[in-house]
């Protein structure tokens, strides 16, 4: 059914909204960049100031604010988890509030160590904590990047879907070899789709399906040219014509290409965040021990 008026009119607002508020995303992002790495370069080379320490003043209330702005990560899982509690907010308000907090939490704790290890249990907190920031960031990349080549892939799989009817346009009368083409290409797209057993054979598939493309679109591309050369003598068309009809096929094959190839890294992707996930979240809970220690130790003994 065509849509009417309307509706096309809510779907492109709808889709203006959304890229405005991607377009907030993107700057926040780029200004919170800038601003931790600037944080961390000032930190860095001022780290021999004796006015700050972390037993006092400054120094002492900054370790503070980190390591609750550290705890409370613990609430984007619990809101994820717990409906009852959408009264604090979204999903994606605490999802980005994670993400914020588990950044600044570590920088201000940095600043509050002064970018050294200190004693032995000043140095396992802080390095448990390196490592957590560090395990989330690389996270954060993972979740994007599934998420975004999902919607990606998704879009590809309703627009590309191999038709021999197009191909044929292109090709002119030759069905068979059009028909020929469409397998080949619907053979080599199972290829993305295809679930691997493991991680490791996941990320080794990526550069297989790569390379089985590259060899695809090569052989598919000879034998399109070599057909429309023959077709463009017989019907007389001139050379014009048959790199138009050679630039459309050279573009449909490598949609498919792109879609499988795109599907193969997706697959990697999913397997990698869930890999990921076993790792962070022990991580995680094992870093709320150290720091109650640390905490503990630090005013006790």
């Amino acid at each position: 059914m065509p849509r009417t008026g309307t509706g096309l009119a809510v779907s492109r607002a709808a889709a203006a909204r959304a890229a405005r508020q991607s377009n907030r995303t993107s700057l926040f992002s780029k200004v919170f960049t800038v601003a931790t790495l600037v944080a961390l370069w000032v930190g860095w080379i001022n780290r021999d100031d004796t006015s700050l320490t972390p037993e006092t003043g400054t120094g002492y209330w900054l370790g503070i604010v980190g390591s609750v702005l550290m705890l409370l990560l613990l609430l984007y899982p619990l809101r994820k988890r717990l409906p009852s509690l959408r009264a604090i907010g979204s999903v994606t308000f605490w999802f980005n509030t994670h993400m914020v907090f588990g950044v600044a939490g570590p920088v201000l704790v940095l600043w509050h160590a002064n970018f050294k290890l200190g004693s032995v249990n000043c140095g396992v907190a802080l390095i448990t904590m390196l490592v957590v920031a560090v395990s989330g960031v690389f996270g954060r990349y993972l979740h994007r990047k599934v998420n975004i080549d999902l919607e990606e892939r998704k879009a590809l799989a309703r627009e590309v879907i191999a038709d021999a009817d197009e191909l044929r346009g292109f090709l002119g009368s030759s069905e068979a070899v059009a028909e020929r083409m469409v397998r080949d290409l619907n053979a080599y797209s199972q290829l993305g789709t295809y679930a691997p057993r493991t991680v490791l054979l996941g990320l080794l598939r990526v550069p297989y399906v790569w390379c089985r493309g590259t060899v695809l679109r090569v052989r598919l591309l000879g034998v399109a040219r070599q057909v429309i050369a023959v077709e463009g003598r017989r019907r007389g068309r001139p050379r014009k014509v048959q790199n138009r009809q050679f630039a459309g096929v050279n573009e449909f094959v490598s949609r498919h290409l792109v879609a499988a190839r795109r599907a193969a890294a997706l697959s990697a992707y999913e397997r990698l965040f869930r890999l990921w996930h076993l790792f962070h979240l022990p991580l995680f809970y094992l870093l709320v021990i150290v720091a109650v220690v640390h905490v503990y130790a630090s005013h006790f003994f």
